[in-house]
């Protein structure tokens, strides 16, 4: 960071935990160094909002700087990012960005800087933000290359102090893009590269690092696999997973990389009618079939201490059948469903959701 050029630097950041750590001392020290002056952006929820954003947006606007950058987990580098488009375009409306690939021509005012404190999204090399509209309750995949940070700080240092439930949520993040981005109906030889080699570190290192959080260097393993993750769906993108999850996230703010981890499995089991590329992956880890590939999942998910149903988090059944049509319909219309190797019906979804709901395994049977 010393070497960077230019005169302002907006910081932003979540909580506490980088100020905390001393991390955010640390980054604007080295900003000084380089005779950049600083203002810092604090207070990104879980989750961020475009309430957030546009707040955001508002001091940065006021400050003028020729860098933004995003420092802590992947809430704060996501609304970073959409903080920096409503910088360069202040009458952007949030509706027209939430439409794949219509962020406009960014850089015109400022560069991105992504330093990730979390192993999980790859937000730091993608095109992508999620962002969620409280007022709707809806979960928003904001998607375009324009996103793209323009430097990427990836130091498993910074994530020494994640707490060891963080850990697991998003070390199994890390693992289904590998997996999606695999399946995807995109063929792409870097990402297939990438997936495998990040569902391997995922695979020998997330069980270390959730009981040894100081393992610097399996630390590193699994923030070089969250990079390589989020390279690898860069150029295939994500399926149902990501679309089934957004849609509990945002309405019961059910942690994505939890939610992920419940629902891979049975869309492992869905998508096995339609593509021959799970058993790929399967002997990435010494098995077969893509049977297999879902179990092994599932033992991971409980070995790091992951529930293996939604209705785990004290959502009632009521409650469930009560929003099921409004989050599958939402689901069958995220942009990430574009992507799955198999075209779902929205009875499918729901029976996939319902299968998740309960922790059982999805039958095809059930939809039949």
């Amino acid at each position: 960071m010393k070497n960077i050029k230019g005169k302002k630097a907006v910081v932003v950041t979540g909580g506490s935990s980088m100020r905390n750590s001393g991390t955010l001392d640390r980054a604007v020290a080295f900003l000084a160094e380089a005779g950049i002056e600083v203002s810092i952006f604090e207070g990104v929820e879980e989750d961020p909002s475009s309430t957030t954003c546009l707040k955001g947006a508002e001091q940065i606007q006021a400050f003028g700087p020729d860098w933004i950058i995003g420092l802590g987990g992947c809430s704060a580098i996501d609304a970073a990012k959409i903080m920096w488009v409503f910088y360069e375009y202040p009458d952007i409306d949030f509706d027209t960005i939430t439409k794949p690939f219509t962020v406009p021509v960014l850089r015109n005012k400022a560069k991105f800087i992504a330093i990730p404190s979390t192993s999980g999204t790859g937000t730091e090399t993608t095109g992508l933000a999620v962002i969620t509209d409280r007022e709707k309750g809806v979960k928003y995949p904001i998607v375009s290359y324009e996103l793209t940070p323009d430097i990427a700080i990836v130091d498993g240092e910074i994530c020494a102090s994640m707490p060891a439930h963080v850990t697991s949520n998003t070390g199994l993040d890390v693992l289904t893009h590998c997996v999606e981005a695999y399946v995807s109906n995109i063929e792409n030889n870097y990402a297939d590269a990438l997936s495998k080699g990040g569902l391997e570190l995922v695979f020998d290192n997330l069980k270390e690092v959730v009981k040894n959080p100081n393992n610097i260097k399996a630390r590193q393993n699994m923030h070089d696999a969250s990079f390589m993750a989020g390279l690898a769906f860069n150029n295939a993108w994500l399926g149902i997973v990501h679309s089934l999850s957004h849609q509990v996230g945002a309405l019961y703010g059910i942690p994505h990389g939890a939610s992920n981890a419940i629902f891979l499995p049975n869309v492992i089991r869905y998508n096995a009618q339609v593509t021959n590329r799970y058993p790929d992956l399967a002997k990435v880890i010494g098995k077969e079939t893509a049977e297999d590939l879902a179990q092994e999942i599932e033992i991971l998910r409980s070995e790091v201490n992951n529930k293996s149903s939604i209705k785990e988090f004290g959502i009632s059944k009521e409650v469930w059948e009560k929003n099921l049509d409004f989050i599958a319909n939402n689901a069958l219309i995220d942009p990430c469903t574009g992507f799955n190797p198999r075209v779902p019906t929205l009875d499918e979804l729901k029976s996939i959701y319902n299968a998740c709901y309960e922790g059982v395994v999805f039958s095809e049977e059930v939809v039949k």
